[in-house]
């Protein structure tokens, strides 16, 4: 085996040319058949833009290629070999149609295909009743496709929660998103980045209802086109538009029952004609919850004396009530140029109280103190964001359309938190009470404008390239006040003023080459990063400045009909969250808080990738992951003996994992998606001299029923396991969940009914250690809910065949189907 190397300036080694995959594989030597062409068109014989066009073999119809149709309805299907296919095609609001079998061989065909839509929801082929109706997950090449949009599980739920069905994907004690075990990810919701991690991000998608969401993305080795910020990984949030003709609408309404209740509505409407579409939505949630957090402590002085302890208990009652909106208008200005325009924002509140018991002992377990206290917290964020985009399409050649779009982004994150913490010693009695009080007030602004060019070229090639520069503008100011024995007073080494900047200015460039036996893209992205943190009081700062090279090369090679392989390598990025990088204290009790470590540095990683597909459904992938200055959470004892959980660099981080996914159909009316992923992960360094625990291997398990009942009626059955796992100091106990979900439909009308974690095994158990703190916590939430919902859409049916304006999540979503 040998290898080119190329070495770049940010010390990444990248294997350009691999003569592994030049062998000679018997699919390289054969000819591929002529492409199969044809058009998508309505009933009234309008074009039908982004139809959903299928290429299936015709012994089984297991699919074998997808496309998109252009905007004069127009499509090609290549495929790789000669033989017998089926082809079909749907749009949302028709029914899927299917042409064949036809003979692909050398030859064109006489007539190009044509496909007539029909505004049914069902067509008949042969007897057999064929519906669009997506399954709830795909499996494309780099990604996997949660179709949240009609799912019955979805109904009530958040986004939070629908992402925690998904394969692969769980929530960590801290609420960290982990995909495929490992931390780090980029979280776009309408192709805009999320710029926060933790707490504050799962309560922004707590905050959104999944009756927003059409699809979430999970993209485990995205393309230069992406930010390179996201080593673990994309996960892209795509909202519903709808794309019918005239005036409509939905309006849907939840409510679930756990310990307490949960409420769901949402209106959205939608007017589109000839080169004009106005829409809008409005969600609110009223969610109320609980949290049970129960601490087992072991202090371990130095010098071998014995350690003492603590056992606590805190019980959290919150409610968290949000707005979530969104309104905007497509304009076509002629048959290629469109602008569009959208202001969306999330308002929520979040009031909580918890009741803290303590009691501490020492060495020889008798008791030292006990204490009680009272935690009220309330928090709101209201968030506003508006976008400006621009898509032009090129005069079409006999290469193409060349397209060119741009987008110009300001989003705005406020944040008012305050607390009132109370403590009274039961023993000793004569400890006075004490009253922590605090009043935090922070601004993020965001603004961003990027552009984006593809270009087919000759001899089989595409071209994308695009800039982006970004800014971004962070201001907490927070006051902590001190009440004891009738003395109130400022706390000095808490109260505080930071200010962080941050200004990011990227481009990029791709290149794919698809030939017979071979698709390569190969792209490179650079980056400068600007970034400038000061605390006012103490004058402490800092200021970091560095340019990175990200590179990106994946290949896909069909070996058979049957057999596929595909190789991804490329190098990501994980900046510091602005929260996490902000030293203020979120205080969880008397003796726990949570602040950010200014001291943060960026962490590196390159991670490669080999799958292997068995026809077309049935894929295995190896991955490896080499990460510098990792980002992980820990505990710290600080020098008033209280625990702060906080984030830290450790040295070096490998992974590695062996992922199975199976997409099955045992019966017509039954599908099933069955995923599996074991993973081993290992880090080196310590932190303040505790060094790190040996790993342990981990897997996570997913399987998915989707159950087609007939007379409209339909039933979904999830289940995921996580085992027990091992991740930097903290030992994670298994947990997972079960959940099912029936519906049934009336016209426009659909109830549904489901019920979430139902053997209630959700709840964390974690332990971790360090030389001076050993700590065991249990951490349970109203997870089991049973939800009741029901929705209803009015207006016609009719699907538009005008030119929609393609997002850049939109355009990632058509490559990644065609393998361009």
């Amino acid at each position: 085996m040998q290898f080119r190397l190329l070495r770049l300036t940010s010390g990444f080694t990248i294997v350009a040319g691999v003569s592994l995959l030049a062998l000679p594989f018997s699919g390289w030597a054969q000819v591929r058949p002529a492409p199969l062409s044809g058009s998508v068109r309505t009933s009234t014989g309008s074009p039908v833009e982004y139809a959903t066009v299928t290429l299936h073999r015709a012994a089984d119809s297991v699919v074998v290629k997808t496309e998109f149709s252009d905007a004069t309805g127009q499509f090609r299907l290549e495929p790789g070999v000669a033989g017998r296919y089926l082809v079909s095609a749907v749009q949302v609001g028709h029914g899927r149609v299917w042409l064949g079998p036809l003979e692909a061989t050398l030859a064109p065909l006489s007539e190009p295909l044509v496909f007539v839509l029909p505004a049914s929801a069902a067509t008949h082929l042969g007897g057999v009743t064929v519906t669009g109706q997506r399954p709830p997950f795909e499996r494309l090449a780099d990604r996997t496709i949660v179709n949240v949009e009609n799912s019955s599980l979805s109904a009530g739920s958040t986004t939070l929660d629908v992402l925690g069905r998904a394969p692969g994907v769980s929530l960590d004690a801290n609420d960290n998103l982990t995909l495929r075990g490992k931390q780090g990810l980029l979280v776009l919701i309408n192709g805009k980045r999320q710029p926060m991690t933790g707490a504050e991000l799962a309560n922004l998608l707590r905050s959104l209802p999944a009756e927003q969401v059409s699809t979430i993305e999970l993209i485990t080795n995205p393309p230069a086109k992406y930010d390179a910020q996201g080593g673990a990984g994309v996960v892209a949030i795509n909202l519903r538009k709808d794309q019918r003709l005239g005036t409509n609408g939905s309006l849907n309404a939840a409510y679930g029952r756990g310990r307490y209740g949960k409420f769901t509505t949402g209106l959205s409407l939608n007017h589109r004609r000839k080169g004009l579409n106005l829409f809008g939505s409005y969600a609110y949630t009223d969610r109320q919850n609980f949290q049970e957090l129960d601490f087992n402590r072991r202090y371990l002085p130095e010098g071998g004396a014995a350690a003492s302890s603590s056992q606590q208990h805190n019980a959290v009652r919150s409610h968290l009530q949000s707005h979530t909106w969104r309104a905007g208008a497509d304009y076509s200005l002629g048959t290629r140029t469109t602008l569009g325009a959208v202001v969306s924002g999330i308002s929520s509140r979040l009031p909580s109280h918890a009741l803290n018991q303590a009691d501490f002992f020492d060495g020889q377990g008798q008791l030292l103190s006990r204490s009680s206290s009272s935690n009220q917290r309330n928090l709101l964020t209201p968030n506003l964001a508006a976008n400006l985009s621009l898509r032009y399409l090129f005069a079409k050649d006999s290469l193409g359309t060349p397209e060119l779009t741009a987008d110009a982004d300001i989003a705005s994150y406020g944040t008012t938190r305050t607390l009132q913490l109370g403590t009274t010693y039961l023993v000793p009695a004569s400890a006075p009470f004490t009253l922590l009080t605090a009043d935090q007030n922070g601004t993020l602004t965001i603004w961003s404008a990027k552009t984006d060019y593809v270009r087919p070229l000759r001899y089989n090639l595409r071209l994308e390239a695009g800039a982006k520069v970004s800014h971004v503008d962070s201001d907490n100011d927070v006051l902590f006040l001190l009440a004891r024995n009738g003395v109130t007073a400022s706390v000095p080494g808490l109260t505080n003023r930071f200010r962080y900047s941050e200004n990011i200015n990227a481009a990029y460039v791709s290149l794919t080459r698809t030939r017979p036996g071979l698709t390569v893209t190969a792209g490179l992205r650079g980056e400068q990063t600007n970034a400038v943190g000061r605390q006012e009081v103490g004058q402490a700062s800092f200021a970091r400045h560095y340019f990175q090279l990200f590179p990106n090369l994946s290949l896909r090679r069909p070996l058979s009909d049957k057999h596929e392989l595909a190789f991804a390598l490329s190098r990501r990025l994980d900046r510091p969250t602005y929260s996490q990088l902000n030293p203020f204290r979120s205080y969880v009790d008397a003796t726990s808080y949570r602040t950010g470590n200014p001291s943060l540095w960026p962490r590196t990683s390159v991670q490669a990738e080999l799958t292997h597909t068995f026809r077309h459904k049935y894929s295995t992938s190896l991955s490896y992951t080499r990460s510098n200055r990792p980002i992980v959470g820990a505990y710290l004892l600080d020098t008033d003996r209280l625990v702060a959980a906080t984030d830290v660099n450790l040295r070096t981080q490998e992974y590695y994992s062996l992922s199975l996914t199976a997409p099955l159909e045992p019966a017509s009316w039954w599908k099933l998606y069955a995923s599996a992923e074991v993973f081993y992960i290992q880090f080196q360094g310590e932190l303040a001299g505790s060094p790190l625990p040996a790993a342990r291997p981990g897997a996570l398990f997913s399987l998915n029923n989707a159950l087609t009942l007939g007379h409209g009626w339909s039933a979904d059955l999830n289940g995921s396991y996580n085992s027990r796992e091992r991740f930097a100091f903290q030992d994670v106990r298994a947990f997972g969940q079960v959940g099912v979900g029936v519906q049934k439909s009336w016209g426009k009308a659909t109830a549904r009914l489901n019920a979430a974690d139902l053997f209630y095994t959700t709840p964390l158990r974690v332990t971790a250690r360090y030389r001076v703190l050993e700590e065991t916590f249990r951490s349970a939430q109203d997870s089991r809910v049973v939800t009741a919902s029901l929705s209803y859409r009015f207006g016609n049916d009719k699907v538009a065949a005008a030119r929609r304006r393609s997002s850049g999540a939109e355009e990632e979503k058509r490559r990644a189907a065609t393998g361009q």
